[in-house]
Order: C-alpha cells, then sequence, then structure tokens
C-alpha cells in the first residue's frame, strides 16, 4: 500500500500528538525521506511555510476545529 493511500485512509485521531508540545494532532506532514512529522493546529500553521518544500503530502484536519452550531 502507498504512503499516500495511508495518509487517505487514516485521520487523525486522539491518540496521534504534537511532535512539538504534545497536544492532539490536526496535521501529518508526510516528508520526502519517508518520516512523518505530526503538529497540532498551532504549531501545524507556524511551520507550515517550512514544512511543505520537505513534505510530499500534508494532511490538514484542522477544520475539526471549527465549531459546530449546537442542535437544540
Amino acid at each position: 500500500m502507498s504512503e499516500q493511500l495511508i495518509l487517505e485512509a487514516v485521520p487523525l485521531n486522539a491518540l496521534d500528538r504534537c511532535d512539538r508540545c504534545g497536544a492532539q494532532a490536526y496535521v501529518r506532514a508526510l516528508l520526502l525521506s519517508g518520516g512523518e512529522l505530526l503538529f497540532c493546529g498551532h504549531h501545524g500553521k507556524e511551520y507550515a511555510e517550512k514544512i511543505r518544500p520537505i513534505a510530499a503530502k500534508i494532511q490538514d484536519e484542522t477544520s475539526k476545529l471549527v465549531e459546530s452550531p449546537a442542535v437544540n
């Protein structure tokens, strides 16, 4: 199975933690070198410009952080 298929098939969850601060990860960067980095929304945004040139794929799930309206 290719790494791209793995990324698309496996959403980030509460067990995935930011490599910088340990908070829940919402961004996964699959590196050209074959490794991966996980970031919370804050650090994903902070390091985005530096990560893009060395990443083969970036999985950004920060849209999960937007509150949805309460259902009454």
